[in-house]
């Protein structure tokens, strides 16, 4: 009888983890594909739909180009995994059966009990999100006048909420749009936890394109058309972008599982409090050495893949299961067409931009398209990145 494997999500960790079983597994094991859209997002490339939405078609990719004939993909939202009965329940009241299944869903917004947050910002975690910016960025800069200029709030200085303010004052610049932008961070400094050198650098570059940036006073409350802060002066905005963080899918409260926060706990085997359950990407909450557990990022994602895989098969056999560490290979960000590099593997230059950095970043991404589809998808993608 053949062993059903379930994967749940089309991000990173779901479709690496599909590309990867792919070519692991036997003829014996049947694997399923479960997620709510039918394409994998190029996620942190989607800040560059803001600007130009005609880039989706680039950096969105049909399931049918990751999926093997042999791999069932199902298109569906799911609402719980019931560990004890081995399926997984979906929003049309269908269910997946598994012998083990792979919770990589990804992450949703999340608004630290901030009022009125949830309720007023825009959030960038999936293609319609970015789309929906784009349409209220140029909105804005289409009603605004030099005596009435459009303002734009992007809460949160990680790195989607710099990539996203890059993207936003190339906008302003090529439609000369009178429009105002503000990056506003809680903690002290720009692109926490990183270290001084890489946030002087983005510094600059957000500073020379223009987006005016507060740090070290953090938003209280989120009101239609204003936002207020601890000690600052209120912020009327036009457009109010929140990129401040990240908690787990409703769907795993649930759930009989350990977690944080609805992110699964896993340890360095990606496997879970169930043993037939094993977690990985955003949905989890990773053991590593030390203190931290993994980031949740996806380069994290990309390379904890081929081991989640790797360890499926492992569980399938009966064999050891492999731990997994994560390796930092550097930090890649974009400011518009400009990028920042810092601590990439193998490079003598510790921070760098211009060229290099700005071909660098559009590498990564093209790696990655190609990884899970081929060289030529990564070629015809190459501008948009």
């Amino acid at each position: 009888m053949a062993t059903k494997v379930v994967v749940l999500g089309a991000g990173y960790a779901g479709a690496g983890t599909i590309n990867d079983l792919q070519e692991k597994v036997g003829p014996n094991v049947e694997l399923t594909w479960v997620a709510d859209k039918d394409y994998h997002l190029v996620l942190h490339e989607s800040h560059r739909c803001i600007r130009d939405p005609n880039v989706q078609d680039k950096i969105t990719i049909p399931v049918g180009e990751i999926a093997d004939p042999g791999t069932e993909f199902i298109k569906g939202e799911v609402t719980n995994v019931d560990v004890d009965e081995q399926v997984v329940e979906l929003a049309d009241d269908t269910t997946v059966d598994y012998d083990y299944v792979v919770v990589a869903m990804g992450s949703q917004t999340a608004y630290y009990g901030i009022p009125g947050m949830a309720e007023h910002s825009l959030t960038l975690k999936n293609l319609d999100d970015a789309l929906e910016i784009h349409e209220q960025v140029k909105a804005a800069a289409e009603n605004a006048t030099r005596d009435d200029r459009a303002t734009v709030v992007v809460g949160g200085a990680g790195l989607s909420g710099i990539q996203s303010a890059g993207e936003i004052a190339e906008f302003r610049d090529k439609h000369r749009a009178p429009m105002d932008i503000y990056l506003v961070e809680a903690l002290e400094e720009i692109f926490p936890p990183g270290d001084a050198e890489i946030q002087g650098a983005l510094r600059k570059r957000l500073e020379d394109a223009d987006i005016e940036i507060l740090t070290n006073d953090p938003i209280t409350e989120a009101e239609e058309g204003t936002i207020h802060f601890d000690e600052g002066e209120p912020l009327d905005y036009d457009v109010f972008l929140w990129t401040g963080g990240i908690t787990g899918h409703d769907c795993m409260d649930e759930v009989d599982l350990e977690n944080e926060h609805n992110r699964v706990n896993a340890d360095m085997t990606f496997q879970t409090s169930d043993e037939n359950v094993f977690a990985i990407g955003d949905s989890a909450v990773i053991e590593q050495p030390g203190e931290r557990p993994a980031p949740p990022t996806a380069q994290a994602a990309w390379q904890a893949a081929e081991v989640a895989a790797e360890n499926v098969v492992r569980a399938i056999n009966g064999q050891r299961l492999e731990s997994w560490t994560h390796n930092d290979k550097g930090t890649v960000v974009s400011i518009g067409d400009k990028a920042v590099a810092h601590d990439v593997d193998m490079l003598p230059i510790s921070t760098f931009g211009g060229f290099p950095a700005e071909t660098l970043k559009k590498l990564i991404a093209a790696r990655w398209i190609a990884t899970v589809t081929s060289w030529n998808r990564a070629r015809k993608s190459w501008d948009a990145l």
